[in-house]
């Protein structure tokens, strides 16, 4: 594989897509968000009644899942759709980060979407983000990025996000779902959350995103990634 990947790998809510997407246009690069892929499995599974715990079932969904990905849309970034039909929105809910986690848990669901993830490469440059992308997805990427920030700030975040869309929020509730998710995510047995052992890690719980940007391009240009 190429070393013209960037990845950012974290737990849920550190920032990974609004840091991977921004990087991704100030270079030039294709943009991959691979918890969308697992993401629009939830959705689609729980659409057609196929249990969280049916691994062939979900293993054939993922391999014939019909995802895509539109242009960016300015308020909601990149479109995702599910069989043509926009699910941007229906993905980004907490019901359906908790759905990703479980489906994300299931080996037959990874091995599937593994190869998916890996044809969105381009010669041009690629900036993927997700949970294994530096550790199993792209192994031999140019640079990896290990994007974290406390719990107790991610819960702040998602937080104003909700309240700001006119959605209620708990956020001492939303703190033990972000808790709970990474302990879900962290000792899965297949493809755990962790740093790539090569992985450059930054903590954004004080940092702006352009500070988490600068901090990735800078980067990429001592890696000789970025044009």
């Amino acid at each position: 594989m190429s070393g013209a990947v960037i990845t950012i790998d974290g737990p849920g809510g550190a920032g990974k897509g609004t840091v991977s997407l921004a990087v991704a246009h100030q270079l030039g690069w294709d943009y991959l968000d691979s918890g969308a892929l697992y993401r629009v499995l939830g959705l689609s599974a729980s659409r057609k009644g196929i249990a969280f715990d049916d691994e062939p079932a979900l293993a054939a969904e993922a391999a014939q899942l019909g995802v895509s990905f539109g242009a960016d849309d300015p308020n909601l970034g990149v479109r995702v759709l599910l069989n043509g039909a926009e699910v941007t929105q229906d993905i980004r809910t907490e019901t359906a980060g908790k759905a990703a986690s479980q489906v994300a848990a299931v080996p037959a669901v990874r091995s599937a979407l593994l190869q998916r993830q890996r044809d969105f490469e381009q010669p041009s440059g690629l900036v993927a983000d997700g949970r294994d992308m530096g550790t199993t997805v792209f192994p031999d990427a140019g640079l990896k990025i290990f994007l974290t920030a406390s719990a107790e700030e991610r819960a702040k975040r998602r937080y104003k996000q909700l309240i700001a869309k006119g959605d209620d929020a708990n956020i001492r509730a939303l703190q033990q779902e972000i808790e709970a998710r990474d302990r879900m995510d962290s000792e899965r047995s297949v493809s755990p959350l962790r740093p790539a052992e090569n992985a450059v890690m930054l903590d954004s719980t004080s940092m702006s995103i352009d500070e988490v940007v600068s901090a990735v391009l800078a980067l990429a240009t001592e890696r000789g990634l970025s044009v």
